[in-house]
């Protein structure tokens, strides 16, 4: 890998802290409605002081409009001065790789030294979507195949020449920027295992995927491998926070993603609801069960208790970075969280050791 270090401006807070972005779309909220909310959002938490801003691929989410990925990266650097703006992540199963390399080239022509490229290897949708997203019908990467894929794409970046006899052979990505920086994003021991063997930054996927925290972030860090400008691993992890005033006006405001969860997870996706309809659904114990398991992950709560949890979760993953979600109704409630996880981000102690400055 020969992509260059990213080096953020001196981090505001003791452990840097990110955003993470799905461009939630609310119940009488227009897609339209929801990504001007994101440019807002942007701007205030580049204000605030936080790190990066980054947009997840999902398709086929009524709840959700973050589908054309490197299209929104666009808008929000351009919305924006200093903050990195980038994928979390683009799926690269779902993408040619000179398309993936022309698109991030092209962004970082215009916004230099702003660009991540957080890549995934899962779909982000169902499998029918999946499928209509891929010209080859039925054919799915294999995960011997995905780093494949990720040296194409890593060679179109780096405007590096394909041996004699590659099938892309004479295949050039233009135009051609400075190389983002590669992330591998997961959650299980896979991506894990294969960012730790190419020395690469390694995001994990804590708010859906609590289980598998642990065992990942220790597979990073033992098959770690240094490459260029990489000399240790360095973990980011992604959680699910809300904050407000109160522990119960947080618990109040937390009722639609539970709800929104309960639908996703059982094959009704729909837009975020409001804690209106959220407080006269009539739930069942299905739906129940299936939000409880969904969110157990989550910090939700007053001030002091999302300072506790993410305590807990710094003290249990020795996270080098957090990246933030949140996800409700109403965009104020969203910025709010936002300004009050700034307010508590000072008494958030960093791992023992140092975060490297390529990070």
């Amino acid at each position: 890998m020969t992509s260059q270090p990213s080096t953020p401006a001196e981090a505001s807070f003791p452990v840097p802290l990110s955003v993470l972005d799905l461009v939630p779309v609310g119940t009488g909220v227009t897609p339209g409605e929801a990504i001007r909310n994101s440019f807002d959002l942007a701007r205030r938490t580049e204000a605030l002081g936080f790190t990066r801003y980054w947009l997840a691929e999902h398709h086929g989410m009524p709840g959700i409009a973050s589908s054309a990925t490197a299209l929104l990266i666009g808008q929000i650097a351009a919305a924006t001065s200093t903050i990195r703006v980038g994928s979390g992540g683009v799926m690269l199963p779902n993408h040619s790789s000179l398309v993936v390399a022309e698109q991030f080239g092209t962004l970082g022509a215009l916004f230099p030294g702003r660009i991540d490229l957080g890549l995934g290897r899962a779909p982000g949708t169902d499998q029918a979507t999946a499928r209509a997203l891929r010209r080859i019908a039925g054919r799915f990467l294999t995960e011997d195949e995905f780093p494949e894929q990720l040296a194409e794409l890593t060679t179109f970046l780096a405007g590096g020449e394909f041996p004699e006899g590659h099938r892309l052979r004479g295949v050039t990505a233009v135009p051609r920027a400075e190389m983002p920086p590669i992330w591998l994003l997961g959650s299980s021991g896979y991506s894990a295992q294969v960012a730790g063997a190419l020395g690469l930054p390694f995001a994990f996927a804590h708010h859906f995927s609590s289980q598998n925290t642990l065992p990942a972030l220790e597979l990073y860090r033992s098959s770690f491998r240094p490459s260029a400008g990489r000399e240790r691993p360095y973990a980011m992890v992604a959680a699910a926070v809300l904050c407000a005033e109160t522990d119960e006006h947080a618990d109040w405001l937390a009722g639609p993603i539970r709800l929104t969860m309960a639908r996703l997870r059982t094959g009704r996706p729909a837009a975020y609801p409001s804690p209106e309809e959220v407080a006269t659904h009539p739930w069942t114990e299905q739906e129940r069960a299936v939000a409880r398991a969904a969110t157990a992950s989550h910090v939700i709560g007053s001030p002091e208790t999302v300072r506790s949890g993410l305590r807990d979760l710094l003290d249990a993953t020795g996270a080098d970075e957090l990246m933030v979600t949140t996800n409700v109704h109403a965009h104020a409630d969203r910025v709010r969280s936002y300004e009050l996880l700034t307010g508590l981000a000072k008494d958030l102690v960093p791992p023992a050791a140092p975060a490297p400055t390529w990070a």
